[in-house]
């Protein structure tokens, strides 16, 4: 080994705590990063991997009935390079372990099993038999939301008759990746599940022989997918076409988009703010190992070292700890990306899921971190390098101290003289004070965005849950109804107050946007459903126009005042220009808002309902779901307390899995920027404080001037980073704003505590150890200098 390496080695040893934490650091950063681009390789690949294996479509339509002479003519589209027809029917469903009644869909497949597109993956059983009008396969995660079973029964309201459907098997679908119903807010495996039946046994259930009533395509290698939409649109619209679609547009695959895409933005913004903390350490501490080493740099330089040896000499060192910590962070980043990807299993229904860590992403690690930690530190290097040996020779010129400008002021009689010195030490370097401040704040501003996820989901429940929805459950109906089913409704026993509703299937059109939606019929002055502003103040439903929530607006580029084309989805098709009357503040879904008869209206039809939501009475919630379950035309029941669980299980699990992490990293992090900054300044006034105990200074008073000044500088960081903890998770909230879900902005009082006081107990520590060390100081060794 050459001398100078041997010198770095030594080095090494010397700072290993303060290499260590700045390891810790970037091992934090290196860990989010890995942890996040290998679960998003893990979702991308099996998506991929899946929907190309099982054939899921490009595009999908529903309609009322079509004959099936009507198949030939779709495949004719150009563009389309297969067409698959099936009757698809929701159903009502009896299940002995659940009170209320639950829903059901059915999709018809060939019972000789040849399905072309969205084909099944049988996890248990086997496929249906030819002439067994009751097989049905069911989807496997409401099977093992009810213990279900191959061999056991469910029993299924079809056409007003009730049927044992036996379970043959359990399977998995590309389509039903997230089991989710259209309009609905959450999962729920225990109150919706998919099955699939033999083509001819449903068609004859509900009388569609030789018809169907969905359609799905795939499309041929370069077709335009819009003008296969808008084809296959025109084609089934005097069918009762309910509006083609894309696969963007499709429930299941636009959550598990939608999680892609935030996985991609946390596995950016995370790990860059980290690696931006651990080359702002670098920097502070190799600007003071150079600082020490002049003469060191001097004789170098002396003994025929050349500028570029001294300055790899130095970037060797910041290159072993970036290495070190990438290696850490690779290792801790696997397993953490193992245990999400593990917990995506649950809500996210693969028949395989591929995890691994793709050489890209530790060759981006390595990179990002590499790149950080020179960034950080070339101006430092630069500087050692330009240094004349001559003036490397002398020892810097002492500082020049003056009394401080509280001192001038008269001031000075309130502080003892040891705090005078803690003042005249900071004003002295003010930059320096500065930057000290800032890393701490950093830290600050990193145990917040670590931590606010908490706050921001819970004041979205509150808005969403209680604000917004008060009603304690909604009753679906299989179809549109007359006003005669909401008045059953309030007659049955346990309701205390019913409100109707129409969901009607829109597409809304400004311009080259569009989006396909939901309109909700709500009626004058409701109690059970507010629409409230970005304040959660109830905002009235004008009696014309429509409302749409905020996110709906911003993608369809439009304000209150303008107009949108809105074309109803069912029936007639109408296409009407409507103006926008209003915009509601929503953290779910992308909805708007009629008054409930304009819709009607609309829809060129009597006053009609398909949901109703109850206020219901506790006491009598048995009867209540006895009747309902008798009631041929409710299709399934939705309690408010199980969407909240359900939400909690499911998008809350996984954000706040994720925010445990960062918390961690984050607190990890924030040892590692107060420790430093207390071993600097231990490092940068070891002389002098040595030089005061020789004067007589007790080792109190020499730990109150640097802790002292640490403690100030403390009280200095702690607001200037919940300033800039609070501009960091504005910009994190913008970057999670999708389609499906928002995170408000939303801080609670209890993360800026939670933030202040493990900076401060970071604090403590930090000092507690530095005092140790005080208690230590050899003073021969200390004060052994050049003069």
């Amino acid at each position: 080994m050459k001398a100078i390496d041997r010198k770095l080695v030594r080095d090494a040893i010397h700072m290993w705590g303060q290499l260590l934490a700045i390891c810790a650091v970037i091992a934090c950063g290196v860990a989010t990063f890995v942890m996040s681009l290998s679960a998003l390789e893990a979702l991308r690949t099996t998506q991929a991997t899946y929907y190309d294996q099982y054939r899921f479509a490009d595009a999908f339509v529903g309609l009322k009935r079509a004959p099936n002479s009507l198949e030939p003519r779709l495949a004719e589209i150009p563009g389309v390079a297969h067409v698959q027809t099936r009757v698809v029917r929701d159903v009502t469903l009896d299940l002995p372990d659940l009170d209320e009644p639950a829903a059901g869909r059915l999709i018809s497949i060939p019972e000789n099993g040849e399905i072309s597109l969205n084909a099944l993956h049988l996890r248990s059983g086997r496929y249906i038999e030819l002439g067994r009008d009751d097989e049905v396969l069911a989807s496997e995660g409401f099977a093992d939301a009810h213990h279900l079973h191959p061999g056991d029964k469910v029993t299924a309201i079809i056409n007003g008759r009730r049927k044992d459907l036996r379970i043959v098997g359990t399977a998995l679908s590309p389509e039903y990746v997230y089991t989710i119903r259209w309009g609905a807010l959450v999962p729920d495996d225990k109150r919706f599940g998919v099955f699939w039946m033999g083509r001819r046994a449903l068609a004859a259930a509900f009388n569609m022989e030789g018809a169907f009533n969905d359609v799905t395509v795939d499309l041929a290698p370069g077709a335009d997918e819009q003008e296969v939409v808008e084809r296959l649109d025109d084609l089934v619209r005097p069918y009762g076409g309910l509006g083609a679609h894309g696969r963007r547009d499709q429930i299941s695959n636009r959550f598990l988009s939608d999680e892609i895409r935030q996985l991609q933005r946390m596995g950016t913004i995370i790990p860059s703010i980290f690696l931006s903390v651990a080359a702002f350490l670098l920097n502070v501490v190799l600007s003071r190992i150079i600082a020490l080493q002049r003469d060191q740099i001097a004789a170098l330089k002396a003994f025929g070292y050349s500028n570029l040896a001294v300055g790899m000499h130095y970037l060797k060192l910041v290159l072993v700890v970036a290495f070190v910590g990438v290696i850490l962070g690779s290792c801790v980043g696997y397993w953490l990306g193992l245990r999400i990807t593990e917990m995506y299993t649950r809500f996210y229904k693969f028949p395989m899921l591929y995890f691994a860590i793709p050489p890209k992403v530790a060759l981006m690690a390595l990179g990002a971190s590499s790149l950080a930690a020179i960034a950080g530190t070339i101006n430092v290097i630069r500087r050692a390098v330009n240094l004349p040996q001559a003036e490397a020779m002398r020892p810097e010129p002492p500082a020049a101290y003056r009394p401080t400008l509280l001192e001038r002021i008269g001031l000075a009689e309130w502080f003892t003289q040891p705090s005078r010195m803690v003042l005249r030490h900071i004003e002295r370097r003010p930059l320096k004070a500065f930057l000290s401040a800032f890393g701490m704040a950093l830290a600050v501003a990193i145990l917040m965005l670590g931590r606010f996820t908490a706050d921001s989901l819970d004041y979205l429940l509150d808005a969403q849950f209680m604000l917004s929805q008060r009603q304690d459950m909604s009753v679906n109906f299989l179809e549109p109804t007359s006003m005669s089913g909401f008045h059953d409704l309030q007659h049955v026993v346990g309701a205390m107050y019913v409100e109707p509703r129409r969901m009607v299937p829109v597409r809304l059109r400004n311009g080259h946007l569009q989006r396909r939606t939901m309109i909700q019929g709500v009626i004058d002055n409701p109690q059970l459903n507010h629409l409230v502003d970005e304040n959660l103040d109830a905002i009235p439903l004008p009696k014309e126009g429509i409302v749409l929530n905020s996110k709906l607006a911003e993608l369809l580029e439009v304000k209150t005042g303008d107009t949108v084309s809105v074309e109803v989805l069912e029936g007639s098709r109408a296409v009407r220009e409507v103006p926008v009357t209003g915009l509601a503040t929503e953290f779910l879904g992308t909805f708007c808002y009629m008054n409930f008869q304009a819709i009607n209206r609309l829809l060129g039809e009597g006053d009609s309902l398909t949901e109703a939501y109850l206020k219901v009475d506790d006491n009598r919630l048995d009867e209540l779901y006895r009747r309902l379950k008798e009631a041929p035309r409710v299709a399934s029941v939705t309690i408010k307390k199980t969407s909240i669980r359900s939400f909690r299980e499911t998008v809350m699990e996984n954000m706040l899995q994720m925010q445990f992490f960062n918390v961690m990293f984050a607190c990890v992090i924030a040892f590692g920027v107060v420790y430093n900054t207390a071993r600097i300044a231990l490092s940068e006034r070891g002389r002098e404080l040595a030089s005061l105990r020789v004067l007589g200074l007790t080792r109190g008073e020499i730990s109150f001037i640097l802790l002292g000044e640490l403690a100030v500088l403390t009280l200095v960081a702690l607001p200037l980073g919940i300033g800039m903890g609070w501009l960091l998770v504005r910009v994190v909230c913008m970057f999670l704003d999708t389609e499906m879900y928002r995170i408000p902005f939303v801080v609670a009082p209890a993360t800026y505590g939670f933030s202040a006081s493990v900076v401060i107990v970071a604090a403590i520590l930090s000092g507690l150890v530095v005092r140790r060390r005080l208690d230590h100081l050899d003073l021969i060794a200390v004060l052994k200098t050049r003069e």
